[in-house]
This record gives C-alpha cells, sequence and structure tokens, in this order.
C-alpha cells in the first residue's frame, strides 16, 4: 500500500474552504439587509442556493473516496465557482452602477463603505478559490506531485530550505494571496507563472482598485 493510500485524508483539510463558503453566504445574507432592493442575478434566492450547494457538495466529498471521485467533484466545484464569480462580478457592477448613478445606498456613507467592503471581501474570496481550484491541477494534482512547473511560486517553493519537506500550498494559502492581491493591487510574495494566473491577479487588482477608488471617493463627498 502506497503512502497516498494510507493517509488519504491528509489530502487538505476541508474546513478553511467551508468557512469560506459561509462567509460568502453571510455576505450574502448582509447585502441583501444592507440594499434590500438591489437588483440580484436571478430570483433572490439562486446565489444563496449555489453557496449552499458548494458548502454541501464540499462535506459530502469523502477523502477517503476522493481519487474515485476526483473527477466529478472537480467539474462541480469548478461550475460552482464559476457562478460564485459571476454573482460577485453582478454585485461589483451594480455596486458601481449605483455609484454612478447616484442610489439610495450611496448616499449613506456607512451604508456604502459596509457594501463596498463586502463586495472587496467576495472578490477576494471567490479569487482564492478560483486559484485554488487550478493552480498546478487542482489539490489532488499538487497532492500527487506529478506537475514539474507550478502555475504560482510560493515563497516556499522558491526557497525550499525555508519550508519542511514536501512542503505544498493548501487552501490557506491561496486565501491570503486573493487577500493581499485585493489590498496591494499588484502580487506580493506569490509570483503568478502561468499566464492565467498573470491575467487572473490583473483582472483581481483592477476590480479591487475600482471597487476601492470609487467606494472611497463617493463615502469622502457623502461625509462631507
Amino acid at each position: 500500500m502506497s503512502q497516498h493510500d494510507e493517509q488519504p485524508a491528509s489530502l487538505e483539510p476541508r474546513w478553511p474552504i467551508a468557512l469560506t463558503i459561509l462567509c460568502f453566504i453571510a455576505i450574502t445574507i448582509t447585502l441583501r439587509v444592507l440594499q434590500p432592493k438591489r437588483e440580484s442575478v436571478g430570483p433572490a434566492w439562486l446565489v444563496p442556493t449555489l453557496e449552499i450547494a458548494m458548502l454541501l457538495a464540499l462535506l459530502a466529498a469523502n477523502p477517503a473516496h476522493i481519487q474515485e471521485r476526483r473527477r466529478w467533484l472537480r467539474r462541480v466545484a469548478i461550475g460552482l465557482i464559476f457562478a460564485l464569480g459571476a454573482a460577485a462580478l453582478w454585485s461589483t457592477t451594480v455596486l458601481v452602477n449605483g455609484l454612478i448613478s447616484g442610489s439610495q445606498v450611496t448616499q449613506s456613507a456607512s451604508s456604502l463603505l459596509a457594501s463596498g467592503a463586502l463586495i472587496w471581501l467576495g472578490n477576494a474570496l471567490v479569487f482564492s478559490l478560483t486559484y485554488w481550484i487550478f493552480d498546478t491541477g487542482g489539490p489532488w494534482v499538487r497532492y500527487q506531485g506529478t506537475r514539474p512547473y507550478p502555475d504560482f511560486a510560493f515563497s516556499q517553493q522558491m526557497s525550499p530550505e525555508l519550508a519542511p519537506p514536501g512542503w505544498r500550498p493548501m487552501y490557506v494559502d491561496y486565501m491570503v494571496l486573493g487577500l493581499n492581491t485585493s489590498a496591494a493591487f499588484s502580487p506580493t510574495d506569490v509570483m503568478p507563472m502561468a499566464r492565467w494566473a498573470k491575467l487572473a491577479m490583473s483582472a483581481q487588482s483592477l476590480l479591487s482598485l475600482t471597487v476601492v477608488a470609487l467606494v472611497v471617493a463617493r463615502a469622502v463627498n457623502a461625509f462631507t
């Protein structure tokens, strides 16, 4: 029996990803409370249903049988992440349109800052999930170590003497990557190597910069 068969549960802990999805659900509910009349993607129940479906799919995945289930689990995960990404992009579009047209929520500095912060966080989290599911072929391929070149170069990979043997990035590392990219508008300690990674980080930086710049500018006007 190989080492991979002996320790199937060591693939990656699922609770950080489950916590992230719960944060998405909380963000959706909070935005609905702050902006009850805001436009939504389809019916009001659609986005929360997608988030709950992703959480249930994650919890239903048994690490002991991940090798047999990995193909359909990966397809489901990618589909749900893209759906959450579309919802996050729509929320950003609605906020920017409200800032330009002067909707009711943008007239209150507190509501505007709260909505902007939640949308900023939602974008950071959805990009972190995107990086996690696509980097180097996904969690299972990273676990096997069959891909010689990563799509993202982490500090521990560039300086292996500073990391324990066999170190590989897990979701928490991608969550920090997503938050840092949204906060710094550029790469920090993780370098994108693949072209898709460079384009994704560029898109995330532009989205974050747009939200921060417009929200702060409008909030200053609202305060004054």
